[in-house]
């Protein structure tokens, strides 16, 4: 709609303008709204703008409208020359509304839960009441689910609903309460850390100057009032501490103003307020006095104040800057330009399908295996279908040897076409599911993907501590954070980098620091108590000073509000937090939950999962047992070895393309034996794997499912009998076939394997019962060599066979008699488990972090780790009973002096920046943990 000269609009819609200050503005036809100039419906929308209701025609303009006025931002209604729906818009609103569009946000959001969730970079945190002014601020807008700040490393997270609440309204809201958000990348996030911190060495530089110059003439004027100074030479030196004064009072001490304003305007109040009230106090006082020539000065006292308070500020800023950055050494930042081949989105989404029709009936299985009665299913091997993905990887290796053949053509058509379409470089950010990429030797692996060239050798320390070089074969899978230490590779992308595992690892190190245990939530409640407690105090010390002399009165009450500021104690707990977390970390001990550490100080029982837990997951084969000859001149009691290598031979057939670990142990045995070929192989869920071989169908799996039975006796075939005892082994599978002209099934062989125990899971048990704490094995093994295992580690408290219903029960059980239990697991088919337990941890693979749903994670493989985790936890534990032991100390013992007038400001203001320089300095202790 064209724009409505001024004096038009004024003269039809006078009744809108009485007030001066709205002269001049431009505004819309009767029944047309007053954001855009559309018609409006009836009934219209309203929103308030300079002082009266406006018509708007939509939710929309409403909406926008609403953000301008409570972004403080109504002189654009009074400067605009035009109504339209292209007018431009504020510079700061229109900024923040950029974040809105698809292509920016998904660089930073992703979605959690049917939720979205952003990561932000937040300025100018000062302490907890800061943190505590956001989340309390946010949580009053509709459509916010959880606001998490953390106050060490100056990030926050936000978990919303989009459809009630778009992106750029939570930024603005920061914005209007004094804060400046912006989206997270490592690297920015970086570069504003410095420039923060060099804006406050600058301040610190400006107020030194000031402070030394202010109290030299302050010594002066000390001086002269035992030698009768002339009263215009204690003015000169007056005004002169006054011009010295002024930039550190004005420019150096402006982030606490700005800071308690931000509070103030909030209608709340944080550590900055009782700070800017005795600063404001002590200088327009000395102003006065200055002015009038009556009373005393007291410049020196407030430039070294605020010296002092930066200087404190500025070394705990730089310690909490040291803790913080020690985590970002696990995620690296991601290269800004890759080598962009081709693309094959097809492929991608064919993958992709056959992995969530995979994960689809590996769920019905686990829940299927949850409704089993417990022993039910005699020597079903443990997590038998954890990895069916014969069909996903038969799927990725046809994927790739089709490419390769096509690379070839293109090689022989056309060498000069390849160099062009090979060097096309694109951002990573662009990168989409279904490009093919080419990765560097030696660069970094952005995201996940799917080998398409003959072989690449790669590096997973990043992800899982190891550092053994992992040789990929052509179709296999490459995960985001790996390294390629080989001839460069193409690969196909199957995941955004920020969806990679690496990129998961750096949000559950996110998640983990944002969220507040108790402990912190307690401590600032207890801060702000007491910010608001010293400000009435400050009134009583006031008033009573006024009466008794009232010289002192100002003095007395800058002393309690300076020396009694509760800054060490909103310090106490988040950076031991953030310190314990990050050497946590070192040790491949990742928590992703705020309450880990606190709930480890307190576990009294530990209960572990077998398989892949206390074991290393990765079973040997030890012995074949001969039921059934297949070839007839063979007798059971003695049997050839080429009997056993035909048996061998059969089972590893119906095993290949399986990533099974009893898959790999059977292929590893039959690696130089010649595999027949399979036809119409099909996998059974919690069972086994069936296929043809020269005529005859073949079962290899638990016994019940290879001899097709449905109940747990064995009553077709009594004398078969799996004595793993005896077989020293830890599981066993059995081969079959089915007799011709049958339904029925002939046992052929079992298959003996042994999953050998972690070496450090012994040192570590024995650590765990040296500190009091009991040890306990859930396993769904139901075999008796389970229990012998136990007995050897020393476990007393050991059960087999159980399902995760049971394992859930146990749990109950001991928590039912006030235990507090840390459950250790592989983090997916003991989902139920970890989250019935108080705390609980898993020993992931990288390519098992997606699915991982435990509060903690072990990423090195290195069991040990959780003696680390429990002796870092105790300590961090102390650490802050004593940081808060000496907050209130320190409060509570110069609280009276203060008040009796023995402490003057600048003293106050050293004794309030040792004492958080000392909470800091005693958390970093537990870098050495």
């Amino acid at each position: 709609m064209s724009s409505i000269p001024s004096s038009v609009s004024s003269a039809t819609n006078h009744s809108y303008e009485d007030n001066s200050i709205t002269d001049g503005l431009v505004l819309p036809l009767a029944d047309h709204c007053f954001h855009c100039g559309d018609p409006v419906p009836q009934p219209p929308f309203y929103t308030e703008i300079l002082g009266k209701s406006r018509e708007m025609c939509c939710m929309g303009c409403q909406l926008a409208a609403q953000s301008i006025v409570e972004a403080g931002l109504e002189q654009y209604y009074l400067d605009r020359s035009e109504i339209n729906r292209t007018a431009s818009l504020p510079t700061q609103l229109t900024r923040l509304e950029a974040y809105d569009h698809d292509e920016i946000k998904s660089q930073f959001v992703y979605a959690q839960d049917g939720l979205s969730v952003a990561e932000l970079s937040v300025n100018n945190l000062r302490c907890a009441a800061c943190t505590w002014l956001i989340e309390s601020r946010l949580d009053e807008l509709e459509g916010i689910n959880k606001c998490q700040v953390n106050l060490t490393n100056q990030r926050m997270r936000v978990i919303w609903n989009e459809d009630k609440l778009p992106i750029s309204r939570i930024l603005a809201v920061i914005n209007e309460i004094g804060y400046e958000a912006k989206p997270y990348r490592q690297d920015t996030h970086e570069a504003m850390l410095a420039r923060h911190n060099n804006q406050m060495l600058l301040r610190l530089g400006i107020a030194a100057l000031g402070s030394m110059q202010a109290m030299m003439y302050a010594v002066a004027l000390y001086f002269g009032e035992y030698s009768d100074m002339l009263i215009f030479q204690r003015d000169f030196l007056r005004w002169v501490s006054l011009f010295v004064s002024t930039p550190v009072f004005f420019y150096a001490g402006i982030p606490f103003f700005t800071s308690a304003w931000s509070a103030i305007r909030a209608r709340q109040v944080n550590m900055d307020v009782p700070v800017s009230l005795a600063l404001i106090i002590t200088f327009f006082a000395s102003l006065y006095a200055t002015i009038t020539g009556q009373g005393e000065t007291y410049y020196d006292s407030v430039s070294m104040f605020i010296f002092f308070l930066l200087a404190g500020r500025y070394i705990e800023h730089n310690a909490r800057l040291k803790a913080a950055t020690m985590a970002n050494d696990l995620v690296v930042v991601e290269p800004v330009l890759v080598q962009k081949v081709a693309e094959d989105k097809s492929a991608a989404e064919r993958i992709l399908q056959q992995i969530r029709d995979n994960e689809s009936q590996q769920s019905e299985a686990i829940e299927d295996e949850a409704k089993k009665v417990s022993g039910a299913t005699a020597e079903i091997m443990p997590k038998f279908m954890k990895g069916i993905d014969a069909n996903i990887y038969q799927l990725t290796s046809r994927i790739a040897q089709d490419w390769q053949q096509s690379r070839n053509q293109q090689n022989a058509l056309s060498q000069l076409e390849e160099d062009i379409v090979s060097k096309q470089m694109v951002t990573a950010h662009s990168l989409q599911v279904g490009d093919i990429i080419l990765v560097e030797a030696g660069s970094e692996i952005i995201s996940d993907g799917i080998l398409l060239s003959s072989t690449a050798t790669v590096s997973q320390s990043l992800l899982t501590g190891e550092g053994d070089l992992i040789i990929k074969s052509q179709g296999d899978y490459i995960v985001g954070g790996a390294q390629n230490d080989s001839q460069p590779f193409e690969m196909l992308v199957t995941a955004l980098p920020k969806d990679s595992q690496i990129g998961l690892i750096d949000r559950l190190m996110n998640r983990a620091m944002s969220e507040k245990p108790k402990l912190a939530q307690q401590a600032d409640k207890l801060a702000r108590w007491f910010v608001a407690r010293i400000l009435v105090l400050s009134v009583l010390v006031f008033v009573g000073w006024y009466i008794v002399d009232p010289s002192q009165a100002i003095w007395a009450t800058v002393a309690v509000l300076v020396a009694t500021c509760p800054c060490a104690l909103s310090l106490a707990t988040p950076i031991a937090l953030t310190v314990s977390t990050n050497r946590l970390a070192s040790y491949g001990f990742l928590t992703t939950r705020g309450h880990t550490l606190q709930t480890l100080a307190e576990i009294t029982h530990v209960a572990f999962d077998k398989t892949g837990t206390l074991t290393y997951g990765k079973p040997n084969l030890l012995n074949i047992e001969i039921i059934e000859p297949v070839n007839q001149t063979d007798s059971v009691n003695s049997p050839s070895t080429a009997q056993k290598d035909t048996l061998l031979a059969i089972a590893a057939a119906l095993e290949v393309g399986s990533r099974h670990p009893i898959a790999h142990a059977l292929l590893t045995a039959a690696y130089q034996l010649h595999l027949p070929p399979t036809r119409a192989m099909q996998h059974y869920p919690a069972g086994g794997v069936e296929a043809m071989i020269d005529g005859m169908v073949y079962r290899i799996g638990h016994v019940n499912f290879a001899l097709d039975n449905d109940v747990n006796s064995i009553d077709k075939n009594n004398d078969l009998t799996i004595d793993l005892v005896a077989q020293r082994a830890s599981s066993a599978v059995v081969l079959s076939s089915q007799k011709p002209d049958s339904n029925d099934w002939q046992a052929l062989a079992c298959f003996y394997f042994n999953d050998k125990v972690r070496d450090s899971t012994q040192s570590m048990l024995d650590t765990l019962k040296g500190l009091g704490i009991e040890s306990v094995m859930l396993t769904g093994d139901p075999s008796p060599q389970a229990l012998v295992m136990a007995e050897n580690l020393g476990i007393q408290s050991a059960y087999n066979g159980l399902s995760p219903t049971d394992k859930v029960n146990h749990i109950q059980q001991l928590q039912s008699k006030g235990a507090v239990v840390l459950m250790v697991g592989d983090g997916i088919n003991d989902a139920p488990v970890l989250a019935a337990a108080d705390v609980s941890t898993s020993i992931a693979g990288a390519a098992d972090l997606a699915q991982v749903s435990s509060d903690s994670i072990i990423l090195n493989g290195q069991i040990e780790a959780i003696t680390a985790a429990k002796r870092i936890s105790d300590k961090t534990e102390r650490i802050i009973k004593q940081n808060f032991r000496w907050a209130l100390a320190y409060n509570s013992i110069v609280l009276i002096p203060a008040a009796l007038g023995y402490v003057p400001p600048w003293l106050a203001a050293i004794g309030m920046s040792f004492s958080s320089l000392f909470v800091v300095l005693n958390a970093l202790r537990l870098k050495r943990a």
